[in-house]
């Protein structure tokens, strides 16, 4: 049973975003759009404040496609019109600039084969900061708190995620274990959908996949919900196979590129949405759980070395 999800982007105008918003939304339908739509917003991103500038007719022949196009293309983003888009893109533009510095200055955000390492270290941790802040602004607060509700109550929590993915897995596996929550990380679809097999109602399954279409992942995400327990999906693309699947939808918004794919900056967004999650799952048991983290920190603790004394 495929299940759509109610915590997709929402369809707003693009003068009632925040002026990143855009390009957030941007970012996260790409993935599903049509080729020649994904011309217009690959040919969007890569300049926003030149796009701004251009006439909806020269934006069509900058992305080799028709008026008509960009303007499917304005509507599935959720602006209204294209001079609304021109408009959100020339806020985003100074936005991206003003935060940018040099970097908007000096060929965008992307590792070059000329880059000193100064600036690869510059961009890496702009990019980073970018993927938080854009990730945080996108994230659906009321799938978040259903979501938390839904963890909260388990019976028991079944997490699924492979390579980069699994680690994010295991470090919310880490969190629950730590406040007594019976939670398991599963990184092989066999053990995956071994463990789906003794699932029900009252337990929930999670999986993480930054594409949303590893189908390790959303194999197990399916059979889950098909035993009938609530399953939430942490992916960067709201209209992927693993967002469709799932009744809950925890998005995050980080930009990959061909030299980075699977890089740092996607698992830096995944876990700051773990966090949001495992804290506010956290905060349904506050004494509890506060006993919980001290205790087995202290555990820990006992078995380190003293700091060195200095001086």
């Amino acid at each position: 049973m495929v299940r759509q999800s109610s915590s997709r982007v929402p369809e707003r105008s693009a003068q009632d975003a925040p002026p990143a918003d855009i390009l957030t939304r941007i970012r996260a339908a790409r993935p599903a759009l049509a080729p020649s739509e994904r011309r217009v917003a690959d040919a969007v991103l890569a300049d926003p404040g030149q796009v701004a500038e251009l006439s909806i007719h020269a934006l069509g022949e900058r992305a080799s496609t028709s008026a008509a196009t960009v303007m499917r293309f304005c509507r599935t983003i959720g602006t209204g019109n294209y001079p609304q888009l021109r408009l959100a893109l020339a806020a985003a533009a100074a936005r991206e600039h003003a935060l940018g510095g040099e970097r908007a200055a000096q060929g965008g955000t992307d590792i070059s084969p000329t880059d000193s390492l100064d600036r690869i270290v510059s961009k890496i941790i702009y990019n980073e900061v970018r993927a938080l802040e854009d990730s945080g602004a996108g994230l659906d607060v009321e799938a978040l708190g259903r979501a938390v509700d839904a963890v909260a109550e388990a019976r028991r929590v079944d997490i699924f995620g492979v390579g980069a993915s699994a680690f994010v897995g295991q470090d919310l596996h880490q969190k629950l274990h730590r406040i007594g929550r019976m939670a398991f990380i599963w990184s092989d679809r066999h053990a995956a959908l071994t463990a789906t097999a003794l699932l029900g109602p009252g337990d929930v399954a999670l999986a993480v996949s930054h594409s949303g279409e590893t189908e390790d992942t959303t194999e197990p995400l399916r059979a889950a919900a098909e035993r009938g327990a609530t399953t939430i999906a942490l992916t960067n693309d709201p209209g992927s196979t693993l967002a469709t699947s799932a009744d809950l939808v925890l998005t995050t918004c980080a930009r990959e590129t061909p030299f980075r794919s699977g890089a740092t900056v996607s698992r830096i967004a995944q876990l700051a949405v773990v966090d949001c999650l495992f804290v506010g799952v956290a905060q349904r048991s506050y004494d509890a759980a506060t006993t919980a983290l001290e205790e087995t920190y202290g555990a820990v603790q006992r078995h380190r070395r003293p700091a060195r004394r200095t001086g």
